[in-house]
C-alpha cells in the first residue's frame, strides 16, 4: 500500500474562555500532517493529542449539518471538509485557526451565533400556505418552478457567509447572505402564499437586500456552492416584478445603473449620485466628488465618453431587460 506524503506543518489556534480570559491568544503547535487529512481531524488531534480544553463544534463530518465551521487563515470553511494540503498551496506552512467571529467567541471556536438565528428567523424562513390538513396527495411542484429554487433549499445555515459578509460586519440590523438565500427559497416557491409579504421585509433600507456591497465574498464562502449574491440579484428583480420597490434612494440608485449605460454604453459615476440622492444630495458628497474627479474617476457631464459599441449596449439592453424599472 502506498505511504500518503506527509509535512510538518504549524498551527496557531485561537483560544478564549469568556469565563476566565479577559483577551484570547493563540496556541501554536507543530503536527505532521497526512495529505488526507482535513481541518477537522487537527483539531480532533489537538484535542486528543495536546489539550483536552479545546473546544469546537461538530457533528456529521459529511458537510451536512454546518456545525464545524471555522476560519483558516481568514478563509471561511467546514473543517470537515477543507483538505489540509489544500490550504497549504494558499496560505503557506502555517495555518491560523479561528472561530468564525473572534468577537462573539464563548469558548474557543464556540461562538454566540444568536446574531445569525436572529436575522435568518425575521426574514420568515417557513413556508406560508393554506393547506389540507388531510391531504390525499402530496403538493409537488412542478420540475419546471422547482428549478427556479435555484438549490437554495439546500442551504445548511453554517453561517459562513453571514460572518465573511463585511456588510454584517458594520451593519447590525442587516440580514445577512444566508437569511437572503432562505428569503428566496420562499419566494420562488409557487406554493407560497407570502411572496410580497416576505418582499417587503428584504426590501426595506438597512436591513434589506439594498444594502449588499456586492463584493461576491458570500459566494466565495458559501461551502455547498450556492451563490448567494445571485438569490440576493433575483430579490432584486422581484422587488419590482412585485410592484413592492419604492422610490427611495436605493431603488433610484439600481435603475440609475441601467439608465447610465443605456445612455453611455459605461457608467457615470457622477450622474449616478444625481440621480439617485437628487441635487442637494451631491453636495454632501462634493468632498469625494473633487478626490474621484482628480483621479479621473469622473468628468464633467460635456465630457463624459460613449462606448463605441453603444449601439450593440443598447440592443443587449433592450434584450435582457425583462423588468420593469
Amino acid at each position: 500500500m502506498e505511504e500518503l506524503a506527509k509535512k510538518r506543518l504549524k498551527f496557531k489556534v485561537f483560544r478564549f474562555n469568556a469565563e476566565t480570559d479577559y483577551l484570547p491568544h493563540y496556541d501554536e503547535i507543530e503536527l505532521e500532517v497526512a495529505q488526507d487529512e482535513v481541518v477537522l481531524d487537527i483539531l480532533n488531534r489537538i484535542k486528543w493529542e495536546h489539550d483536552g480544553t479545546l473546544s469546537y463544534r461538530r457533528s456529521c463530518r459529511h458537510g451536512i449539518c454546518g456545525s464545524c465551521a471555522i476560519k483558516v487563515n481568514g478563509k471561511p470553511v467546514l473543517s470537515c471538509k477543507e483538505r489540509v494540503f489544500d490550504l497549504v498551496k494558499i496560505f503557506g506552512e502555517e495555518l491560523v485557526l479561528d472561530p468564525q467571529d473572534k468577537k462573539r467567541a464563548y469558548k474557543d471556536f464556540v461562538i454566540d451565533k444568536s446574531n445569525f438565528w436572529e436575522k435568518y428567523n425575521g426574514v420568515k424562513p417557513y413556508l406560508i400556505a393554506e393547506i389540507d390538513e388531510h391531504p390525499e396527495s402530496e403538493n409537488i411542484i412542478p420540475p419546471k418552478e422547482a428549478d427556479k429554487i435555484e438549490d437554495a433549499d439546500y442551504c445548511i445555515q453554517c453561517g459562513n457567509c453571514f460572518y465573511a459578509c463585511p456588510v454584517v460586519e458594520v451593519n447590525e440590523e442587516y440580514f445577512g447572505p444566508a437569511a437572503f438565500v432562505k428569503a428566496y427559497r420562499f419566494t420562488a416557491d409557487v406554493r407560497d402564499n407570502a411572496k410580497k409579504e416576505r418582499l417587503e421585509i428584504v426590501d426595506k433600507i438597512g436591513p434589506g437586500v439594498w444594502d449588499c456591497v456586492k463584493c461576491f465574498e458570500c459566494a466565495e464562502a458559501c461551502p455547498k456552492e450556492l451563490s448567494p449574491i445571485t438569490k440576493i440579484t433575483h430579490l432584486h428583480n422581484q422587488i419590482f416584478e412585485e410592484g413592492v420597490a419604492k422610490n427611495n434612494v436605493a431603488v433610484r440608485h439600481a435603475v440609475g445603473f441601467k439608465h447610465s449605460i443605456k445612455k453611455h454604453g459605461i457608467l457615470d459615476e457622477g450622474e449616478l449620485v444625481r440621480y439617485s440622492e437628487g441635487n442637494f444630495g451631491v453636495l454632501k458628497h462634493l468632498p469625494e466628488a473633487i478626490a474621484m474627479f482628480k483621479k479621473g474617476k469622473i468628468v464633467p457631464p460635456w465630457k463624459m465618453p460613449k462606448s463605441k459599441n453603444l449601439d450593440e449596449v443598447k440592443k443587449l439592453i433592450k434584450s435582457s431587460s425583462t423588468k420593469k424599472f
